[in-house]
């Protein structure tokens, strides 16, 4: 069985039903169980900001698919809740970003884990740390623990724990 650590992140309402739903489509997966779930945290948008804030979240998975597979299965999901990609960074119902899987490094056309910019985002940062502060980042040599701890303290500081789902 393969871990693998993901990202959710949905401004366009209703946030948190797209969130309990891309959860519920990953757990009813044969091939996936949902094993942690971190807060929920709201945060301002990023690059595109005329937009509505977001809700953010990390989840622990257990899989038996391969990166490859679990990537395409998060797209469907993704479509499947209505994501368009519009605009860069822009709106969406939700989407879905695989963070770390096992202690792979990989970097392909359509994929590259670690994510490589996960270690300067604060909203993927601050839930990673919350569900999983252990968590290793070998392309960095930390953990999400010590990631979180070299961010700019203001932007650990703007984002909001929203609650639990």
């Amino acid at each position: 069985m393969n871990t693998a650590y993901i990202a959710l992140g949905s401004n366009i309402s209703p946030r948190e039903v797209f969130l309990k739903d891309a959860i519920t489509l990953l757990d009813d997966h044969e091939g996936i169980e949902v094993r942690k779930k971190s807060a929920v945290y709201e945060t301002a948008p990023v690059g595109y900001m005329e937009q509505s804030d977001f809700l953010n979240m990390v989840i622990v998975v257990r899989t038996r698919l391969n990166p490859f597979d679990l990537l395409q299965y998060c797209q469907q999901i993704e479509g499947g809740l209505g994501r368009e990609r519009v605009v860069k960074w822009g709106p969406r119902t939700i989407d879905l970003d695989i963070l770390l899987f096992n202690h792979e490094n990989m970097n392909v056309e359509f994929l590259t884990i670690p994510h490589p910019h996960m270690h300067e985002r604060a909203f993927v940062m601050v839930p990673l740390a919350d569900v999983a502060p252990q968590a290793y980042m070998p392309h960095l040599r930390q953990t999400a623990g010590e990631a979180v701890e070299l961010l700019p303290s203001e932007e650990v500081n703007s984002i909001r724990e929203w609650g639990r789902i």
